[in-house]
């Protein structure tokens, strides 16, 4: 595939290449907590130029420009961008991937991935996003884990992860921290800071449904595949005691926020 060629892994493409509108709505925003943490610790503010990088369909976008930052947002695949100027219209959304940006050098003042980063391959898009930001400028990580001490979320997660194909990067697996810690990228930024900020996102039946379906080996499915997937998981809902015959449910949530900052 196109995305492929220009860096992208196989199973984000093809999961995402069609998923723009179910990842709108199944995903939830990211916390006020979590934003305010980044906007602390990186010095965004007004006039800061800032990169959203595999910004998707802009969910965390808007939340950087309420800022007062100009935001410029970069996204890979066409479905996702199409999305992205109906919900933000006027907004920039440029074509491009972490491992090649769309920026000239040291122009960028903060980069923020949100939910994307594992997908990067790493030494490279630590190089690139190195290459793009300002001296001292920042670097901000986010990604909203579901919450899998409750029962019935575990089960969902369990019964999504066995269509996985492959051995696909998980935010879960931590192996995305390698490239900060390893090899010759380890010292181009200061050791990560971290912050955990738990949330409910309530939403309706078919949102929790959206939300599996949002899942990116579960979004390259054959249409047969996806409507198994999702069978399973009405089942689920339909069965477990703690979300039985109710119309609207309370997924767990976390938000996990890293930072650093490019040394020069």
């Amino acid at each position: 595939m196109e995305e492929r060629q220009r860096g992208m892994h196989d199973v984000a493409a093809q999961g995402f290449a069609a998923a723009g509108q179910v990842y709108e709505r199944g995903r939830p925003d990211y916390p006020p907590d979590a934003i305010a943490c980044l906007v602390t610790n990186l010095g965004i503010g007004a006039g800061s130029a800032v990169a959203d990088v595999g910004a998707g369909t802009g969910k965390l976008t808007r939340l950087l420009i309420e800022t007062g930052a100009r935001v410029t947002a970069v996204e890979p695949v066409t479905d996702m961008r199409q999305a992205f100027a109906r919900a933000l219209p006027g907004v920039p959304v440029l074509d491009g991937t972490a491992e090649a940006l769309p920026f000239e050098a040291g122009t960028v003042d903060s980069v923020i991935v949100g939910t994307a980063f594992h997908w990067f391959d790493g030494p490279v898009a630590l190089r690139e996003i190195h290459r793009v930001l300002r001296p001292g400028g920042g670097l901000g990580l986010l990604w909203n884990p579901r919450d899998e001490t409750v029962d019935w979320v575990a089960q969902l997660v369990r019964l999504v992860d066995g269509y996985k194909q492959g051995d696909p990067p998980r935010y879960n697996d931590f192996r995305w921290r390698r490239a900060f810690e390893e090899g010759e990228t380890a010292g181009l930024f200061t050791p990560l800071g971290e912050a955990c900020f738990p949330f409910v996102h309530e939403v309706k039946r078919s949102v929790a449904l959206a939300r599996v379906a949002s899942t990116s080996f579960v979004g390259a499915l054959s249409t047969e595949g996806l409507e198994e997937v999702l069978s399973r998981a009405r089942n689920l809902l339909d069965t477990h005691p703690d979300t039985r015959g109710r119309p609207a449910l309370r997924l767990p949530y976390r938000a996990d926020v890293y930072w650093c900052h490019k040394v020069s």
